[in-house]
Formats: structure tokens, C-alpha cells, sequence
């Protein structure tokens, strides 16, 4: 499947509301969109800022900074390709030393999705990539068909809580001993026959999503963001964080709390905010989601 030039017009960001009441935004401020994905908080936030406010949108996967120029085509925003652990190193260039404010959404995105050539989606007949950055060398197949079994075993169960991660990895193990496990479909295909999992979600949901935080090395990355984010915040700026899995929330939630007994930062969620029934209704993606914000001090 191709991603269609309307499909990212369709994409609907999470908790914008929240996010806006969390982030607060002054017409005169410096805000990042640490995750630009398809724009969506972005032009939310644009429409809190005046002529003198900025809007520095980074995002690591081209795409996303292609779409990007033209639903963000404005003289007050500026967007880069770049990595969480790039922040400090993408503002220096721009000469901004201070922000109002950053958003952070760690969600995979539709456009990843949705265009089946990306490797991300269990109903792909292409091969296994989940690279956000194309230009990244390691890849899900990678991953899948050359890591060793204690290793592959580690990633499923830390990175996508999954219970069957034992069975998982020693399915995969036998079937690449075999024959290389080359497409999305293929490895789907093989969890589904061994995970007794029914319901709404794919059975291979979580490990398709400990795959992908290996590629991109999610984890390494959000921790860098984090601090780099803090940082940068002046004074009363603010930090909002929405997260889709508990390792996730978890390192959200340890970094605000140790900031805060450091004393730089004051969190306004002591629990994270959830999305309320009726998005979740009107957005089915939005309903593992988890808000935190805080306040530099």
C-alpha cells in the first residue's frame, strides 16, 4: 500500500486539547515540536503564537518534514530533520539558547503506518525496516533474522512487555534456522500461530512495537530528549510528554520525579493524564496514551 497524498490530511494528533492547557503557550514564545510526525500539535500550537513567536518543528524521518512544509507553510516556523539526542546541537544552529516550551509525542506514526513500503504494519509484504531515519543502518530484519536468541528474547519482553516472548523467539529462532523471516506478514503470521491472543489488538502488536523501539533506539533516544529538553527550557517554560507503552511512562515519569527532587523542574501530573472516553471513541490510536507536563523552575 501506497500512503496517499490525503491520508496524513486525516490523521488525528492526541490529546491536542490537554497538551495546549498543559503547554500554555505565549504569543511571543519558542516552542519544539520534538515529534512533527503529521503537524497536528504543531498547528495547534501555531495558532496560540503571534508574529514574534517561533515554532521549531524536528522530526527524524524525512517524510514527516516533507508534509510537514506544506501544511506548516509559515514565516514563523522552522523545521529540521533531527534526533531527540540532537536537540541541543539543532537549536545552537538556529542561535536559540531558551525555549517557552516542548512537546514530545512518542506514538509511531500514521504515516509510517500507513505506507506499507516503511516495514512498520503486520499486513506488509515488504521487508521488515521499521527505520524511522531510512538513512539508519539497522533494520527489523535485522533484528529478527541475526540477533541472538537471548538477546531477541530480552527485547521482546523489556521493550514490548510481551509474556510469550520465550515462545516467540524460539519460533522465530527454528524458522530462520530454516529460512530467513523476511516480511511484516511472515513474522505476524508466525506469532498469531503461536500466541493464544484474541481481541481487538493484532497478536503480534507488542512485538512488532519492541522491534521497532530496538531499530530506532527509542529508549537511548528519549532519555537523551529529556534532558536536553530540560536544559533548554527557560524559566516557567514547559515540557509535555504523551507516551503509549509502560517502559515508556515509566522514564517519563523517574526523570520528572528526579528533576523535581533536584529542584528544576515542578510536575503538574503526579499520575499521567489519560484521553478521555469520547476521543478514545472518536480515536481508537489515542487509547494507550498517557500525558505528563511539568514546569521549569
Amino acid at each position: 500500500m501506497v500512503l496517499l497524498s490525503t491520508d496524513y490530511k486525516l490523521h488525528i494528533p492526541v490529546m491536542v486539547k490537554e497538551v495546549i492547557e498543559l503547554l500554555d503557550p505565549s504569543p511571543d514564545g519558542v516552542y519544539v515540536d520534538a515529534t512533527l510526525g503529521c503537524a497536528g500539535h504543531s498547528m495547534e500550537i501555531l495558532k496560540k503564537l503571534g508574529l514574534n513567536g517561533r515554532l521549531i518543528g524536528i522530526d527524524r524521518d524525512e517524510t514527516a518534514i516533507e508534509i510537514s512544509k506544506d501544511l506548516l507553510n509559515d514565516s514563523r516556523v522552522i523545521l529540521k530533520k533531527a534526533k531527540f539526542s540532537q536537540l541541543l546541537e539543532v537549536l545552537k544552529e538556529l542561535n536559540i539558547d531558551r525555549i517557552d516550551g516542548i512537546i514530545f509525542d512518542l506514538g509511531v506514526s500514521m504515516l509510517q503506518l500507513k505506507d506499507f513500503s516503511r516495514g512498520f504494519s503486520f499486513y506488509s509484504e515488504n521487508n521488515l525496516d521499521m527505520r524511522m531515519d531510512q538513512t539508519d543502518s539497522l533494520t527489523a530484519w535485522y533484528v529478527v533474522n541475526k540477533y541472538p536468541e537471548k538477546e531477541l528474547e530480552r527485547i521482546l519482553r523489556e521493550y514490548g512487555d510481551e509474556p510469550f516472548a520465550r515462545r516467540i523467539t524460539k519460533e522465530i529462532v527454528r524458522q530462520r534456522s530454516k529460512k530467513t523471516i523476511d516480511t511484516c506478514k511472515e513474522l505476524a503470521e508466525l506469532v498469531k500461530r503461536v500466541v493464544p491472543r484474541h481481541g481487538k489488538l493484532h497478536p503480534a502488536t507488542q512485538v512488532f512495537q519492541a522491534l521497532r523501539i530496538e531499530v530506532n533506539k527509542e529508549i537511548e533516544e528519549l532519555k537523551a530528549g529529556l534532558s536536553q529538553a530540560v536544559e533548554l527550557l527557560k524559566k516557567g517554560g514547559r515540557i509535555c510528554v504523551i507516551s503509549y507503552h509502560s517502559g515508556e511512562d515509566r522514564i517519563v515519569k523517574n526523570f520528572f520525579k528526579e528533576k523535581e527532587k533536584e529542584g528544576i523542574i515542578r510536575v503538574f501530573t503526579k499520575k499521567p493524564i489519560l484521553p478521555s472516553l469520547e476521543e478514545v471513541f472518536r480515536n481508537p490510536s489515542s487509547r494507550s496514551a498517557r500525558l505528563r507536563g511539568g514546569e521549569k523552575l
